[in-house]
């Protein structure tokens, strides 16, 4: 099978594509020939050497995929050939084949096609983790995104307005704020022209947002923080500018806000069921239209590098997939 390969840590340029082995399906395994696969930011990272996980060599990247289940290893009793399936596996998915714990796969319903699918697990799954499990977002509360044009910041601004939030998206261009709207924003801040704090304060009357979704990081993250509601909640999905900052606790006393982690990742590991759950949740409302997330543009997997290079320079919205 065809596999794009990290043989050293560098840039999308020094990846890969090479014939390697079929994998075969140990116990608990199963074998999905992948339709298509996903890439996010943090696939940049990781093949530079530049991200929390740092797989063995030669590995491949792309963490979500879609595809059809070849064949099942023993004690696999959820799956059986032929089967539809979407899965998580943090890293390996740009190849032809993969072998998956049973765990991770999800059956993908008939009216859901695979390139849509494979693009929802990783930043609809944080997203609706995030504000489902974390935040315990209600109708009505008003929610701030930072970042609101790129992969994870359009799944919040499309999740948060199907549950029922008033969306502030949040970024750095008017270009980026009107595909924002276009997605389910309500109101928009142009933090690269308007202060971010005022800004939020004035478009919520001065009470402040309810939720904060912030995968930036960076000097935003303060600003935004300072903009929150009583009682509000503050998630730290991720740190795209590059900076981890330093925020001072005082602001959590006298607002009686909490700042709340979403480490996805381990969340999945840790309730496998809530996962699942959430996985179902997002794929009902695809079936029933309310969620369309919105492909950038589809690669062959011959052409890996330069979709990574496109997400490197910031240049994407929506979904990048790779059909191997």
């Amino acid at each position: 099978m065809k596999a794009c390969l990290c043989k050293s840590y560098g840039p999308p340029s020094s990846l890969v594509i090479a014939d390697v082995p079929d994998p075969v399906p140990a116990a608990g395994e199963v074998l999905v020939r992948v339709r298509a696969c996903a890439l996010n930011f943090f696939d940049t990272l990781i093949i530079q050497g530049k991200y929390q996980y740092k797989p063995d060599m030669p590995f491949s990247p792309s963490a979500e995929f879609a595809g059809v289940v070849e064949a099942v290893g023993d004690d696999v009793g959820g799956f059986s050939s032929g089967d539809r399936v979407m899965g998580y596996m943090r890293w390996g998915a740009a190849r032809e084949l993969v072998a998956v714990p049973e765990g991770g796969l999800v059956p993908l319903p008939d009216g859901v096609d695979f390139e849509m699918a494979a693009g929802l697990t990783v930043t609809y799954g944080t997203t609706l983790h995030a504000y489902r499990d974390r935040a315990g977002l209600k109708a009505g509360e008003t929610v701030a995104v930072l970042g609101a044009s790129g992969g994870v910041g359009q799944a919040a601004v499309e999740i948060g307005a199907i549950m029922g939030a008033k969306v502030i998206a949040c970024a750095s261009s008017q270009d980026k704020l009107d595909f924002a709207r276009s997605l389910g924003a309500q109101m928009t801040v142009d933090y690269s022209s308007q202060p971010l704090k005022e800004t939020l304060k004035d478009l919520t009357g001065g009470k402040g947002v309810d939720v904060v979704y912030d995968p930036v990081g960076g000097d935003l993250s303060e600003q935004a923080l300072r903009a929150t509601a009583w009682e509000g909640r503050f998630l730290v999905v991720g740190f795209a500018a590059g900076e981890i900052p330093k925020i001072p606790l005082n602001l959590l006393l006298l607002k009686g806000c909490d700042v709340r982690g979403v480490f996805w990742g381990e969340a999945v590991a840790r309730d496998p069921d809530g996962h699942r759950r959430n996985m179902t949740q997002l794929l009902d409302w695809v079936v029933a239209g309310k969620l369309r997330p919105h492909v950038h543009a589809v690669y062959p997997l011959e052409e890996i590098t330069t979709a990574l290079t496109e997400i490197a320079a910031r240049r994407v919205r929506g979904k990048v997939i790779v059909t191997p």
